[in-house]
């Protein structure tokens, strides 16, 4: 793993987290390969079109993410990333769980494909 990979894909992160946030459709549009499988802590699994439609729908927003203990793993065109993830809800709770996302790289871009969180 280089640290030029490692470094591109915590800013896809950081980009999707801040697209989250402010529910930038286009850009979680860009950031998510068609065939993502998004697993939330409940267990729910949503494809790509119902994970950006959860965020823009504000079902599934959130006003603040932060994130800690964060890991990223390279190898050759895939990435796995691992931290702790606290969020405020736009409905005014908030949560911490645990995530894994696996990144993989199209054409010098990297793109979510898979999401999973538990709870902690």
């Amino acid at each position: 793993m280089s640290s030029n990979d490692a470094t591109a894909v915590t800013q896809a992160v950081e980009a999707l987290h801040a697209a989250i946030t402010c529910v930038d459709t286009a850009e979680l549009t860009r950031l998510t390969a068609d065939e993502l499988t998004y697993g939330h802590s409940s267990g729910r699994l949503e494809t790509k079109a119902e994970f950006i439609e959860a965020i823009r729908s504000g079902k599934s927003g959130f006003s603040e993410i932060a994130i800690s203990n964060q890991t990223v793993s390279v190898i050759d065109n895939v990435a796995m990333v691992r931290h702790v993830f606290q969020g405020k809800t736009l409905a005014g709770g908030g949560n911490k769980i645990g995530v894994l996302t696996i990144w993989l790289r199209r054409q010098d871009q990297w793109k979510l494909i898979a999401r999973q969180a538990v709870k902690l």
